[in-house]
């Protein structure tokens, strides 16, 4: 069959991304979690804008807690205040619970006649809080033991998993707005002709140029994908471009990174898709990350679509 190559320039977009106020500043929603005790949510703080979130008990009453957030460019400054704490809570440990699911001990909370305190600075900027008397935590699940957590801010439209509950991020997810992208039909494509395609990018991508390759494997059902990117815009501070493949049913397949560095304005991503029809977008990821993630958690800054 042969290729199908469509080249276009990328145009602004508006990027759309799920947001909430939390005291009076705006937080974004990245993913949630379900589990048996409830919903957490892992937010992603606005940088210079302080937030604070309520740490809700659990399993204890009469306790109060809040977390006040600082996000600045390399890393969040964390200050918790417990009061009211029963008396035979001597010892808690504060968590932090990144996107991909793996939990940060971020230190011991001081306790003193029922009121605990803690600051310090994290590389962090999304994440949930929990606080465990247990000083060793590898994982957050239906076991850990935990005696606050964070709490949803508020104005936070939930999105519940669509997969059994007491997991850590799974791949299979309802799609926010950011990742509800439409299907490409490949199983439409015919052999000979070009399916003119669009690629608008947004945010950091704003300004790039791309050339796509689209080729159907009617034998295997898998899809050669090959993107060229031209007048490539540097990616922000700690972050890397990943082109995805979403699946009808919001199944999440990595087609690879842009190692972008700066003074290269040229890319190419060269992957085969399994789905048997898929839509195409491009998200900014943090690096590091990028090997492990089995879903974006990052912001979207460009999509493929038809042409009308």
């Amino acid at each position: 069959m042969s290729k199908r190559l469509i080249a276009v320039l990328g145009a602004a977009m508006l990027l759309l991304s799920l947001a909430v106020v939390s005291s009076g500043q705006e937080t974004k929603k990245v993913t949630t979690v379900q589990t048996t005790e409830g919903t957490y949510t892992i937010v992603e703080y606005p940088v210079g804008k302080e937030t604070v979130v309520t740490l809700t008990p659990v399993g204890i009453t009469g306790a109060t807690g809040t977390a006040t957030i600082l996000r600045a460019a390399d890393g969040s400054t964390i200050k918790v205040n417990l009061t009211s704490l029963p008396n035979d809570v001597t010892a808690l440990n504060l968590y932090a619970v990144d996107p991909t699911g793996a939990v940060s001990l971020l230190g011991p909370i001081e306790i003193t006649n029922g009121v605990g305190t803690f600051t310090a600075t994290a590389p962090l900027s999304r994440f949930m809080l929990f606080a465990s008397p247990e000083p060793t935590l590898t994982a957050y699940d239906t076991t850990t033991k935990i005696l606050f957590r964070s709490a949803v801010p508020t104005g936070l439209s939930v999105i519940p998993l669509s997969t059994p509950v007491g997991e850590q991020v799974a791949a299979t997810v309802a799609p926010t707005t950011e990742y509800a992208v439409p299907m490409l039909g490949i199983p439409n494509f015919k052999k000979g002709d070009d399916t003119k395609l669009q690629i608008n990018f947004a945010g950091a991508m704003e300004g790039a140029r791309a050339n796509i390759f689209i080729e159907p494997d009617k034998k295997t059902n898998r899809t050669q994908v090959k993107m060229r990117f031209h007048d490539l815009k540097e990616a922000p501070k700690n972050t890397t471009y990943v082109l995805w493949a979403v699946s009808p049913d919001n199944q999440f397949q990595n087609l690879g990174q842009i190692v972008n560095v700066k003074g290269r304005n040229e890319a190419e991503i060269n992957s085969e898709v399994t789905f048997s029809d898929f839509g195409l977008f491009l998200t900014t990821e943090e690096v590091g990350t990028v090997k492990t993630i089995i879903k974006p958690v990052g912001h979207r800054v460009g999509i493929i679509q038809l042409v009308p």
